[in-house]
């Protein structure tokens, strides 16, 4: 492995730096999301990455770095595509019904669409340490934000009940990362529809009857 890693270190340094981060992470989405993060060793993600094991340190700390780091990414796109689905054209003209249900569409296909990720994502974080916990518990801070956002929009439509959703919204969260995990879990994988049915349903009930015409 030490061969290979000279080899690619032939180029600038922060061409190669970025590379051996891309290499890790790949190797920690195959391992951690197929063997589990807690079967897999240091040297084991960097054997897969090619890289010595001073490269993973250096770059993400540790493994748990490691895990954090695809947790981000997978998370972000998530967000990202959600974003995205809330201001695409014609958004504005849909029902409430049709813009919770195209936000969860965007959202279930970018974090499920590699099978890994979404077990690393839902599954692999839980219970490994409280620095992953903390975490984790700034990601629902930030989509609990985001999504009281939108039951505040659908206030000013006149489409939801006029009141503060935040705690509601808080419970779902923390509901809907649960519901994606247990699909995570599962042998059979969900069709990315059904999860998103699920997950649109749960909102819709959250918001009130005005919402669910």
């Amino acid at each position: 492995m030490a061969e290979s890693w000279t080899v690619q270190r032939t180029g600038p340094g922060d061409v190669a730096r970025m590379q051996a981060r891309e290499q890790l992470l790949e190797a920690a989405r195959e391992l951690y999301g197929i063997n589990g993060y807690r079967e897999t060793a240091e040297r084991d993600v960097c054997e897969a990455a090619g890289v010595p094991v001073e490269v993973l340190r250096q770059e993400y700390g540790s493994r748990e770095g490691l895990l954090i780091a695809l947790h981000n990414r997978v998370t972000t796109a998530g967000l990202r595509a959600a974003e995205a689905a809330l201001l695409s054209e014609g958004i504005d003209d849909c029902s409430i019904a049709e813009r919770v249900r195209r936000l969860f569409d965007a959202y279930v296909e970018a974090v499920t669409l590699d099978p890994r990720e979404a077990r690393v994502t839902f599954v692999e974080v839980l219970g490994v340490s409280a620095v992953v916990d903390e975490h984790c518990k700034l990601w629902r801070a930030l989509w609990t934000e985001f999504l009281t956002g939108e039951t505040e929009r659908a206030v000013e439509r006149g489409e939801a009940e006029d009141r503060d959703y935040r705690v509601d919204v808080m419970v779902m969260v923390g509901t809907v990362h649960e519901l994606m995990a247990h699909h995570a879990r599962r042998c059979r994988r969900a069709r990315p529809e059904e999860v998103s049915g699920e997950l649109t349903q749960l909102a819709l009930s959250m918001l009130g009857s005005r919402s669910v015409g």
